[in-house]
């Protein structure tokens, strides 16, 4: 297949370039050329009409445009009046707004050189954060400044790391892979007494790893054999750097799988996504599940990969409860499978707090549980 180009007129010339878009986004098919002599009003005018501005002036002053336009968008959101509405819909409601945002903000778009550097007048230096990402540079492209935002954020995650008290250490989540900023569930695992299996079959099967954040803590908690399992690339290669960061690949092992590896485990550990939603771009297939296709898999699967007396670990918000999503108690009764215990905690993430955000009752109730569950 190939790979995507973005079309515009400059100079009574027409042009091409290759077009990027971690989101999956098609490249626009309206591009006119602006700079430093745009306002803001016009800029967001047109990118809600679906028009792209490439930039050719000043990048902190491209910056600063995006915020204005931003602004623009939610001070529009803001002033809306929602008739009362179910937790789903708001939910659904708030989906819609949030693409429709990611949309417009995302019209603002920045040129590359081949070598990833941005060919504006004080641009930063972002070879690195894109080169982690696109790999080596080969020709000049088109991306949204927005995009190339979160792959700064991303390169400095990815540098400075998440401290996890339960390792007394930092994970270096890459860019597209669930960072462990929410530590509640990794307490969850670390504090949960081990099977009694564990002591003579010290097996264990961490699946979906991610960053590799609860291999590892299995790791140290003293289980031997640990297979960590994930299907995209990205997380695979995460997860082996941490792993071996951490010195416990003799330990680990990192394995591409779709859920279970093969064999049985005395322990096996899930955190699946919580939110059963279709995902807007491949970044957000972390966090939301379509049907919770992957909390039925692992479900479904649980028994047959498990040993004797063994135990499955099914780490879970009760978010999507709280929105009328889904019933996860049912979920887990329809399964076959039996509760052995549950361990519940508070998350204690920003958004609890935060009454502007339109789905606030939902997580200000919202628990994070750890249910330890076996075959009937």
């Amino acid at each position: 297949m190939s790979e995507p180009t973005i079309i515009w007129a400059e100079d009574g010339i027409e042009k091409s370039a290759l077009w990027r878009s971690e989101n999956g986004v098609l490249p626009p098919k309206r591009v006119v050329i602006a700079d430093d002599r745009i306002n803001a009003d016009a800029a967001y005018r047109l990118a809600c009409e679906g028009t792209a501005l490439l930039w050719r002036g000043d990048f902190q002053n491209a910056r600063q445009l995006l915020q204005a336009i931003a602004r623009r968008i939610d001070g529009k959101r803001s002033k809306s009046k929602s008739t009362a509405i179910t937790p789903a819909e708001a939910f659904h409601l708030n989906r819609k707004t949030q693409a429709q945002r990611a949309h417009i903000l995302g019209m603002l778009l920045v040129p590359f050189e081949a070598d990833h550097s941005v060919s504006l007048r004080r641009a930063p230096d972002v070879r690195a954060a894109c080169e982690q990402v696109y790999g080596a540079g080969t020709v000049p492209y088109v991306a949204s400044l927005r995009g190339l935002q979160g792959l700064i954020g991303a390169y400095e995650w990815r540098k400075n790391g998440v401290e996890v008290p339960a390792l007394n250490a930092r994970i270096h989540p890459h860019y597209g892979v669930f960072a462990p900023i929410r530590g509640e569930y990794v307490g969850l695992v670390n504090d949960t007494p081990l099977p009694t299996l564990v002591a003579t079959n010290s097996t264990a099967f961490d699946i979906g790893t991610g960053t590799g954040v609860l291999a590892a803590v299995l790791a140290r908690r003293g289980i031997k054999h640990i297979t960590a399992t994930d299907q995209d690339q990205r997380a695979l290669n995460c997860a082996k750097e941490n792993i071996k960061r951490l010195a416990l690949t003799s330990q680990v092992d990192i394995v591409q799988a779709n859920l279970f590896p093969t064999g049985r485990a005395a322990l096996i550990v899930c955190n699946p996504p919580w939110v059963p939603a279709r995902p807007s771009s491949p970044l957000e297939y972390a966090v939301f599940d379509p049907d919770s296709q992957m909390l039925r898999g692992f479900l479904n699967g649980l028994a047959e990969h498990l040993e004797p007396d063994g135990e499955g670990w099914l780490i879970l918000s009760d978010l999507a409860e709280h929105l009328g999503l889904r019933t996860n108690a049912y979920l887990i009764d329809k399964s076959g499978l039996k509760v052995l215990g549950k361990t519940e905690v508070k998350p204690h993430h920003p958004r609890v707090s935060d009454t502007s955000d339109p789905l606030h009752a939902a997580r200000a109730a919202e628990l994070t549980s750890l249910w330890r569950l076996a075959a009937k």
